[in-house]
């Protein structure tokens, strides 16, 4: 899909790897000024910004926990005052912590929803009142076919995925009139170094349960939420964009 974002600023948090890489590398590719979170792959997000700005694009990478709400409004701010404004945001920072409910510690628990939920909300709240100013903006928020299927043995992952849709839709109900839309993009299972370690019959499984017979690249992944960045999409909010191939019918 041919995109044109030159001029916007685009914020996406966990952009190191995995989705979060092929995001950071499609909204560049796409003309938009990148900003990108990190929490500890120091190397990677330097090699990442090194590339990008060997390519043209003006690049702005900033270590922190999407946890913190401080530090949610100081990347906010830092993106906003280095380019001038904040067009989109992609929430997709976001860990797991699997394991049955009855094995389950607190600290499992409060960590998934911690960086999945919280972190959704402290970005989404730091960028609020920036994109109402500018009466226009777009955000994307990475939940996952979990969110609304469940799976034994991530309760925790599973209920902030979850949560990320009802947050997204009063959201949208909230910024619409300003002029900004909110959306999801819910992934199944996606070709990443996390999958790459599974074991072939955990993976032969996987692939029976979905009925195109495959993983997306994390490259599909990433083309979803640059359509709902994209201007093309400026109707349609609150929506949530299953991209699991059938996973979930």
């Amino acid at each position: 899909m041919q995109v044109d974002l030159h001029g916007s600023t685009v914020l996406v948090t966990g952009g190191t790897r995995g989705i979060g890489r092929a995001l950071v590398e499609a909204f560049a590719e796409a003309g938009a000024h990148v900003a990108f979170t990190f929490r500890s792959s120091t190397d990677a997000a330097a090699a990442l910004v090194e590339s990008l700005e060997e390519q043209g694009t003006e690049t702005l990478s900033l270590q922190g926990d999407v946890a913190d709400l401080d530090a949610a409004q100081a990347h906010v701010n830092a993106v906003t005052e280095h380019f001038g404004s904040l067009d989109v945001l992609v929430n997709n920072a976001g860990i797991t912590r699997d394991g049955l409910l009855l094995r389950m510690g607190e600290d499992d628990w409060d960590d998934v929803i911690d960086t999945n939920l919280k972190g959704t909300f402290n970005f989404c709240k730091a960028a609020y009142m920036p994109m109402m100013r500018q009466q226009s903006g777009s955000i994307v928020n990475i939940s996952s076919v979990v969110g609304t299927t469940g799976n034994a043995g991530q309760t925790n992952y599973a209920a902030s995925k979850a949560g990320i849709v009802g947050f997204s839709k009063s959201l949208a109900k909230e910024l619409g009139g300003r002029n900004v839309t909110v959306n999801v993009v819910a992934p199944g299972y996606v070709q990443t170094d996390m999958t790459d370690e599974l074991d072939e019959e955990t993976r032969d499984s996987i692939l029976d349960a979905v009925p195109l017979d495959r993983l997306a690249t994390t490259e599909e992944i990433a083309e979803a939420v640059l359509f709902l960045a994209a201007p093309a999409s400026d109707y349609i909010t609150g929506h949530v964009l299953q991209v699991n191939g059938g996973l979930s019918m």
